[in-house]
């Protein structure tokens, strides 16, 4: 170990999305900022598919270029309908707010590489390889990170505030004792990266889209060089039953659903890889203190049937910036800001848990396969899959006005909706072990 702590007023533990915008924010305002990725870009990471409300942080962060070029145009997302199509594309043209009319699917590992490099361009010391082992707080502006190397050398810093971008390692909230389990809704998913997958015609060929079947639902995310992404999200119960080889136990997945399977019948696993991932759903009791707080995966994950994740973490790290940047300034502003964005980050996964929790049970369904626009209704649920639910009054309400709607149709089929919601919960209280996206080989 060596004993002498390099000095900066800002370490950034993890190099995500959530990280890299926070260490790219705060070196363009002046601070000394030193960001530590564990493993090295590029690495494996899920979750392709952004959200058009991503577009206006990558314009204020300066990689809106970088990103279009890396990934492939999506104007909407598909889900089951009964129409001569066998499905219903919500494109995000049609939303009520000022969203951009579409977004895009990237190779996340692709995608991560460059936000960490842009963070390095904007003056962050941006470190791979670098893991973060131990932290000890002496005062509000005054911690100590032991932090490893893969080379094996050790040392210490002592940084003014702490950035938690660890992601589902969740450090800081492990360490404080802060990650909570979600008693609402608890799911596990499987899949891989295919060749040859059919891909939606004309403008609807850059879309999600997005399956139901009994335990679940299934994705398809179109990316560059076509190559498709198709995975299944389950119940933990039934990703308990996988036995012997993984790869046999997606597909028989994925052929639940016939129109997907459909899409199937040419596409070849790229890799030989299929992998599995569990424990989704969770948060921690506190956004942050005296000196830390936590930003993206590293405060609160949910399932990711609505792609929220990479925007959660990429607006909640601009604002944290925002407001490290001000608690080092005027340190008595610190509790204030971070009660307003504690308040305003709940809110938002608040709002998106209500669609996600209720996606599997029958009436939530049928609500997508059949939308009405009265009162514009669609055109707030598409809002929603845009990731416009935190600023924009218009679509606010009328999403309680959805909610409203919803508890209505459940109360017509009462019967239905509260043996689904049982079995959620029930679910929610089941353990998974399938690990923090280990690779199984087919």
């Amino acid at each position: 170990m060596d004993m002498t702590a390099e000095a900066c007023d800002v370490a950034v533990i993890g190099g995500g999305p959530a990280g890299s915008t926070a260490a790219a924010l705060l070196a363009r305002r002046g601070h000394h900022v030193i960001a530590l990725e564990k493993a090295h870009h590029p690495r494996f990471h899920i979750g392709e598919s952004l959200l058009p409300m991503n577009l206006p942080v990558f314009e204020r962060l300066g990689v809106l270029e970088k990103v279009h070029r890396l990934g492939v145009l999506k104007r909407g997302a598909d889900f089951e309908a009964d129409n001569e199509h066998g499905y219903r594309t919500f494109a995000f043209a049609r939303a009520l707010g000022a969203s951009p009319p579409h977004a895009y699917q990237v190779w996340r590992a692709d995608f991560d590489r460059m936000l960490f490099e842009h963070a390095r361009e904007c003056g962050a010391d941006a470190r791979e390889g670098h893991e973060v082992l131990g932290i000890e707080q002496s005062g509000a502006r005054d911690t100590r990170l032991e932090v490893r190397t893969d080379g094996g050398r050790s040392y210490r810093i002592q940084t003014r505030y702490v950035v938690d971008a660890s992601g589902r390692d969740t450090f800081l909230a492990a360490k404080r004792k802060l990650r909570r389990k979600n008693s609402q809704h608890q799911s596990a998913a499987i899949f891989g990266h295919f060749r040859g997958a059919a891909a939606r015609d004309g403008e609807d060929a850059g879309n999600i889209s997005i399956y139901g079947f009994e335990h679940g639902w299934l994705w398809m995310i179109p990316l560059p060089d076509g190559v498709m992404s198709v995975g299944a999200v389950c119940r933990p119960e039934y990703l308990k039953q996988r036995k012997g080889r993984t790869l046999q136990f997606l597909l028989d997945a994925l052929k639940c659903n016939p129109a997907l399977w459909q899409r199937m019948k040419s596409a070849e696993l790229i890799g030989n890889e299929v992998r599995v991932t569990g424990n989704y759903s969770y948060d921690s009791r506190q956004l942050g203190g005296p000196g830390w707080i936590l930003v993206g995966d590293a405060f609160a994950f949910l399932d990711p049937v609505f792609s929220t994740g990479v925007y959660l973490a990429m607006s909640g790290a601009e604002r944290a910036a925002a407001l490290v940047d001000s608690a080092l300034r005027e340190p008595a502003t610190e509790p204030a800001l971070l009660r307003r964005l504690e308040k305003r980050q709940r809110a938002g996964l608040q709002r998106f848990s209500f669609f996600i929790y209720r996606f599997n049970s029958p009436v939530m369904r049928q609500l997508f396969r059949h939308p009405s626009n009265r009162w514009r209704l669609e055109q707030a649920v598409i809002s929603m899959l845009a990731g416009d639910l935190f600023d924009t009054p218009r679509v606010l309400w009328r999403v309680k006005l959805f909610r409203l709607v919803y508890g209505l149709c459940a109360l017509r089929d009462w019967r239905r909706w509260r043996a689904e919601q049982r079995y959620r919960l029930a679910q929610a209280r089941s353990q998974f072990t399938g690990g923090n996206t280990p690779l199984d080989k087919c």
